[in-house]
């Protein structure tokens, strides 16, 4: 047979749909898979699928043999010691010049690692993020590839059919940036779909336990939500979610999933950055430890039991509720809550770029997260056009028209705060983005008096509003002597 264009190890289902979504856009592809069945499995679909050009291979030295020079193949295997086991297997067959490219959602630092090491053997290396599930993968994914440009430019052409195809904004594929840059973008990112699904969770909470709405309601509401300004793959599939019924007992399937969420580590990894840089990501941390305490269920059932005679149930019974201003006011929560979430995922972004010298551009990264990804909103194209606007604009809250949207909706995003507080339901990540609107807007916080307060314990100095330089105050001695005065 005639050599293919490209290569793919590992066939898990994102593997096969990738696999697949490259052989329909017209590039004939190798496959291999540790597991030989896997590889069987992958051909078989691809004549199914429409006889797409996808060969299989059993072993690692006539896969890597089918492929036209330089040899290009992508690895979409489980992070960590997989992926250098794969590496391994499948550099012992390639030449100088050749490219292996990770598709998983890979720590940024062992990407930068791989590409020292690959670099040393004549091999090019790139990371990149891919996002959009399984239907993303098979039918347009957004792609964030990072590492050699070498080896983008070996790929480009691939890429730019595969990625999802936004109309007047283009295939949703950028080169990223030099070395991890690619998946931390895509760490951002998932760290940015952990804010934005606790948000719209809060949401359905408010509505739900304040509203009293009932599914058939609340479909009808994120279907209407999802015709505006929050239109969105996340608020479409919630609508679609709360029209389900139970195909194993009575009435709706969402109330049967058990409170308990999961997770794959990128959330945290978004949020041990933000700590590591300094930099603020309340809205993303929250969403953080509302998963943590989601999987405390024991603990959550027998703690409902000791705050029984709390009242709480009967906060939520006694208020009489406006259905319709309750929907509007929460939409506007939901939106206001969901600018501050961007705001911080791009000042992370923005803040390791600086670090690390990468150069990125957030309005580029906005305008390829407008399609394939889990986080694709028409809200994006707001995000590119602020950036485009000033690309060095310090924070979306301060882009005007951003500014604007946040004002209009401030009287409803904190009605609907105060009224779960009241009610006794939690809203962190709306709460959290607040917070984090109302420290950001105000010229003085009291940091003044923390500062007094590590000064006086531990003589970290301080600095003054009205005179250059650093200073101390021996401040036990001070209120000492005042103590001992006083007494006099």
């Amino acid at each position: 047979m005639a050599l293919t264009r490209i290569g793919l190890a590992g066939l898990a289902v994102m593997g096969q749909n990738l696999a697949l979504n490259i052989a329909e856009k017209g590039f004939p592809i190798s496959v291999y898979n540790r597991t030989t069945s896997k590889v069987d499995e992958t051909v078989e679909r691809a004549k199914r699928e429409g006889n797409l050009p996808v060969y299989g291979f059993h072993d690692p030295a006539s896969f890597v043999k089918s492929i036209q020079k330089p040899c290009v193949i992508i690895m979409l295997v489980k992070a960590g010691a997989p992926v250098d086991q794969t590496i391994a297997t499948l550099s012992a067959h390639m030449e100088k010049g050749d490219c292996i490219i990770d598709g998983g959602n890979e720590w940024y630092e062992n990407t930068e690692r791989r590409e020292k090491a690959m670099s040393e053997l004549g091999l090019l290396y790139l990371g990149m993020g891919v996002s959009g599930g399984e239907e993303g993968a098979r039918h347009g994914p957004s792609l964030m590839p990072g590492g050699s440009y070498e080896a983008y430019k070996n790929i480009e052409d691939i890429l730019l059919k595969v990625a999802a195809q936004v109309p007047d904004s283009g295939p949703c594929v950028t080169y990223i940036g030099k070395g991890g840059s690619g998946n931390f973008v895509k760490m951002i990112h998932n760290g940015i779909e952990y804010g934005d699904m606790q948000l719209i969770a809060e949401a359905y909470d408010v509505l739900k336990s304040v509203g009293k709405l009932s599914n058939d309601e609340l479909q009808q509401v994120f279907s209407k939500w999802n015709k505006g300004e929050l239109l969105s793959f996340l608020i479409e599939i919630t609508a679609d979610i709360f029209g389900i019924k139970d195909d194993k007992g009575e009435g709706y399937l969402v109330d049967k999933v058990l409170d308990k969420t999961g997770m794959k580590g990128t959330g945290k990894w978004t949020v041990q950055q933000a700590a590591d840089l300094s930099v603020a990501a309340p809205t993303i941390a929250a969403s953080l430890d509302s998963r943590f305490l989601s999987g405390l269920k024991e603990e959550r059932v027998e703690a409902a039991k000791v705050f029984k005679s709390g009242g709480f149930s009967d906060i939520l019974s006694s208020q009489p509720i406006d259905k319709a201003k309750l929907i509007e006011d929460v939409r506007q929560a939901l939106y206001a809550s969901k600018i501050c979430s961007y705001a911080q995922g791009m000042n992370l972004i923005r803040a390791k770029s600086m670090e690390k010298g990468w150069g990125l551009k957030l309005g580029e990264l906005a305008r390829i997260w407008k399609g394939g990804c889990i986080i694709r909103a028409i809200f994006l194209d707001r995000i590119k056009k602020a950036y485009d606007r000033n690309p060095e604009l310090p924070n979306l809250l301060v882009d005007p028209e951003f500014a604007k949207e946040i004002l209009d909706r401030q009287s409803a995003w904190r009605r609907v705060i105060c009224l779960a507080i009241n009610a006794g339901i939690s809203t962190p990540g709306m709460s959290a983005s607040l917070a984090y609107f109302d420290t950001y807007r105000r010229e003085r916080v009291p940091a003044n008096l923390v500062q007094a307060q590590r000064d006086y314990f531990g003589a970290h100095t301080y600095e003054r509003i009205d005179m250059p330089g650093s200073f101390h105050t021996e401040w036990f001695k001070i209120a000492k002597q005042s103590k001992i005065g006083g007494y006099l």
